[in-house]
C-alpha cells in the first residue's frame, strides 16, 4: 500500500524543487520591498521629516491659496492631485507633473510656504511599491510577479504534502530539532516555518494576486460589479477609475477600479462632446469647494482630490482607507460642484468587501501596529523559507548539475495530485501554461540526461 505514496512523494518533491528554484528570488524581493512598504506610516515622516511634518498652527490657509503658491513655484507644471493635511501636524501635498517628471510638492498649510519636493517615482516608498508590483519593468514584471505568486501557491500545496508527518514524532514536524546540525536543521527550519506560516502565506499570495494585470484583471471583471442604478442618471465617459492608479501610487480603492468615470458639464451648453475630450479643464468650482464637499460628507482624512484634466473630466475625491469600511470615492462635476457619484463600503459586493479586507490585511493596515507585526513575521518567514530552501539545495547540489530529485520509474498515476495540479493550473492560467512548458522541458531535457548517464 505504501508504494504509491512513496512514489508520489518523489513527484511532489520534484515539483516543489522546480517551483522553489524559480520562486525563491522573487519571494526574497517581495518580502524585502513588502517590509519597506509595510512601515510606510512610520518611515515616511522619519525619512522626509522636513517635508511632511509641520508645527500645528491656529489658522489653515485655503486650498486655493496653497494651489496658487504651488503654481507660482512651478509655472510650467501641471497640478494633478491635492492631498489635504491628514492631521494638524502634517503638510499638504500636491502632485505636480513638470517637464516629464512627477513631483510630490509639500506645503505648510498654515503659512502657505512651499517646503520642498520629492520625486514621485524615485522616493523610497514609490520604488518599493513599484518593485513589489512589477519589478519596475512594467507589464513583463507584472506577469513575472503574478507567475511567482501563482507558483508560490503550488509551493505551499506541494510543501504541505511533503511536510505531512506520516507517523513521525512531532520534532521536525511541529517544531525544529534545534540540536540537529547542517542540512537537518535547515530542513526543519524550512518545513516547520512553512507549515506554521502556510495559511497566512496563502492569504498573502491570494490577496496580492488581486493586483496583478492578468489574473487580477479577470478577477475584477468577474466580481467587481456595481448596480447599474448607481450610474444611471450620470453621463459616463469611456475612461475607467483604474486609470487613476499606477504602480507607484494608489488613488482609488480596488473595488472601484472597474467603474466608469462620470462626465462633467453634460447639461451645459458646451461644444460637441468630442471637442470636450481634448479641450483643457476649465473648472468653475474651486479646490476649496471640493475639499468642503469631502468634509461635509465626512470622508476619512487622508483622502486625495484628483483634478480634472479635460473639459468633461471630474474632480475625484478618493480615500483608500486603512479600515476599508471607511473607503470613499466621489466624483464631482467641475462646473456645478454637483456630486455625480458617491460610492462607499455599503455599496461594495460581498466579494469586493472580502477583497478590500484582504488587501488591507496584506498591507498591514487594518489593526494598527498589531497587523504590521503579523505581516512583518510573515515576511520574515518568507525570507527564512526561501533562504533555507536555497541553502538546502546548495548543500546537496552535485557539481555541474542542478540536483533535480530523481523520478522513479514505477510512478502510478496519482489521481488526486494530478487533480490538484489541474485545478491550480486552471485557476491561475499563467501557472497552467508554465506547468505544461515545464513538463515538456522536464520530459525532453532532464530524462535525456538520465538516459545518457545510464
Amino acid at each position: 500500500m505504501s508504494k504509491p505514496n512513496v512514489s508520489f512523494y518523489n513527484l511532489a518533491w520534484r515539483w516543489h524543487f522546480y517551483a522553489g528554484l524559480f520562486v525563491a528570488p522573487f519571494m526574497i524581493l517581495l518580502a524585502i520591498t513588502g517590509i519597506i512598504y509595510l512601515f510606510k506610516p512610520q518611515l515616511d515622516p522619519l525619512v522626509y521629516r522636513e517635508l511632511m511634518v509641520v508645527e500645528a498652527g491656529h489658522h489653515r490657509q485655503g486650498a486655493d491659496t496653497l494651489l496658487a503658491n504651488v503654481r507660482q513655484a512651478y509655472p510650467q507644471g501641471q497640478v494633478g492631485q491635492y492631498l489635504p493635511p491628514a492631521s494638524a501636524e502634517r503638510s499638504a501635498q500636491f502632485v505636480v507633473h513638470d517637464g516629464g517628471r512627477e513631483l510630490n510638492v509639500f506645503v505648510d498649510p498654515y503659512s502657505g510656504k512651499v517646503l520642498g519636493e520629492q520625486d514621485g517615482k524615485q522616493n523610497l516608498q514609490a520604488i518599493a511599491r513599484a518593485l513589489h508590483g512589477e519589478l519596475m519593468v512594467g507589464t513583463v514584471g507584472d506577469r513575472l510577479v503574478e507567475l511567482a505568486a501563482g507558483w508560490g501557491i503550488v509551493l505551499i500545496v506541494s510543501g504541505l504534502y511533503l511536510w505531512w508527518p506520516r507517523g513521525r514524532s512531532s520534532a521536525g514536524v511541529l517544531w525544529p530539532r534545534l540540536s540537529a546540525r547542517g542540512r537537518v536543521l535547515w530542513r526543519d527550519l524550512h518545513a516547520v516555518t512553512g507549515f506554521w506560516g502556510s495559511a497566512l502565506l496563502l492569504m498573502m499570495l491570494i490577496s496580492g494576486m488581486t493586483w496583478t494585470g492578468l489574473w487580477g484583471k479577470q478577477y475584477a471583471d468577474l466580481w467587481n460589479r456595481f448596480p447599474a442604478a448607481m450610474w444611471n442618471d450620470v453621463p459616463k465617459s469611456d475612461k475607467q477609475a483604474s486609470e487613476l492608479n499606477e504602480a507607484h501610487r494608489q488613488t482609488v480603492p480596488w473595488a472601484m477600479e472597474n467603474t466608469p468615470m462620470p462626465v462633467s458639464g453634460a447639461h451645459a451648453e458646451h461644444a460637441g462632446h468630442h471637442m470636450m475630450d481634448h479641450a483643457p479643464a476649465a473648472p468653475q468650482v474651486n479646490l476649496q469647494q471640493v475639499e468642503n464637499i469631502a468634509d461635509l460628507r465626512e470622508v476619512e482624512p487622508g483622502y486625495s482630490i484628483t483634478l480634472p484634466t479635460s473639459a468633461d473630466g471630474v474632480f475625484t475625491i478618493a480615500v483608500f482607507a486603512d479600515d476599508p469600511r471607511n473607503d470613499a470615492t466621489l466624483h464631482v462635476d467641475q462646473y456645478t460642484g454637483k456630486v455625480l457619484a458617491d460610492v462607499r463600503w455599503q455599496d461594495y459586493s460581498p466579494v469586493a468587501r472580502a477583497t478590500e479586507l484582504g488587501v488591507m490585511l496584506h498591507e498591514g493596515k487594518m489593526f494598527g501596529p498589531l497587523n504590521q507585526i503579523v505581516i512583518l513575521l510573515v515576511c520574515l518567514m518568507i525570507l527564512l523559507g526561501s533562504v533555507s530552501g536555497l541553502v538546502m539545495w546548495w548543500k546537496r547540489k552535485p557539481t555541474g548539475g542542478l540536483g533535480v530529485p530523481p523520478l522513479r520509474h514505477d510512478l502510478p498515476r496519482w489521481k488526486t495530485a494530478v487533480g490538484v495540479m489541474v485545478v491550480l493550473g486552471v485557476a491561475f492560467p499563467l501557472v497552467g501554461i508554465s506547468m505544461v512548458v515545464m513538463w515538456v522541458v522536464d520530459s525532453l531535457v532532464v530524462r535525456r540526461q538520465i538516459m545518457v548517464r545510464a
